[in-house]
């Protein structure tokens, strides 16, 4: 072996040969930034969650912050450990130099899977997963992130559907003016909050009105704002400050007042309209003892 040769070696062994330590379990689910894996380690037989991005997704999407020391999606998600936030235990880059994370593997549905089959099972157990939704996402808040991305797929249930976790960080950002000024169209459109449409600063409290159309989601099985065709699917959200959403109670009559009315608040098209903290979402339904009024 040439001294170029071993140079070579060197610089690969710190990169991750994906078929050398990983048998891949299943196929790829494809997200916007990424690929997921469901993965077993060769040597330990431990399965977990590996997730890949997509080169040309992710430079397209960090060139928006050239300039500013923005941390890697690894960074955040190892330094976040929460009862309700998936454990990443590892970062870094592949041997075809894509980065890669490596996570505890969540076997149980998303909750878009769960709301998309209209699943009854969910039915007495809502309140629970709302405000484990809402603990989760307070604590990315209080470790001063933006998710940016909050909806029901990033939201994983246990099988029995007595608990859930957060997961992808793919577009979550600190919560510094650096990374709030206007321009940075991320986000689901379904629950994507006004104000990243209208290019205005953004903060924490547009995770707050995704927060609160997944919710509202989760509990009526409908939307807050007529579907869009799927050609007009990505401007879904330049309606949400400018059509009334239909009050949840048309669809879901006895649903606990309270919880209706604050799901409503979250919804409001001014950000200093909504709750301000999801501390606040908490203590408003912290007497709620059934998600339906009895």
């Amino acid at each position: 072996m040439g001294i170029l040769d071993k140079f070579k070696a060197m610089l690969k062994s710190d990169k991750l040969d994906v078929d050398e330590r990983f048998e891949l379990l299943r196929s790829a689910i494809s997200g916007t930034m990424s690929n997921f894996y469901m993965a077993r380690e060769r040597e330990t037989k431990q399965v977990v969650g590996l997730k890949i991005a997509k080169q040309d997704k992710l430079e397209l999407f960090e060139a928006r912050f050239k300039g500013l020391n923005k941390p890697s999606e690894g960074q955040i998600a190892t330094s976040l450990h929460h009862p309700r936030i998936v454990e990443t235990t590892e970062f870094g880059t592949t041997t075809k130099n894509l980065p890669y994370c490596v996570m505890e593997y969540l076997d149980g549905p998303g909750l878009h899977e769960l709301i998309h089959n209209h699943d009854r099972s969910l039915d007495g157990k809502r309140l629970n997963l709302i405000r484990q939704m809402a603990e989760a996402l307070a604590y990315v808040h209080e470790q001063e992130f933006i998710h940016r991305d909050v909806c029901p797929r990033n939201f994983i249930a246990r099988k029995d559907l007595s608990s859930l976790k957060l997961i992808d960080f793919g577009l979550t950002l600190p919560n510094t003016p650096d990374f709030t000024q206007p321009g940075n169209r991320t986000g689901t459109p379904n629950y994507m909050a006004p104000e990243i449409m209208r290019r205005k600063t953004t903060d924490q409290r547009l995770d707050i009105f995704s927060f609160g159309v997944s919710v509202y989601h989760l509990c009526s099985f409908e939307l807050p704002w007529p579907k869009p065709p799927a050609a007009k699917a990505a401007l879904a959200a330049i309606a949400h400050d400018t059509v009334e959403p239909r009050d949840i109670r048309q669809h879901v009559p006895n649903l606990h007042p309270t919880l209706a009315d604050t799901v409503m608040s979250c919804l409001r098209p001014e950000p200093g309209q909504r709750p301000q903290k999801m501390a606040d979402f908490l203590e408003a339904i912290q007497e709620v003892e059934s998600e339906f009024d009895a």
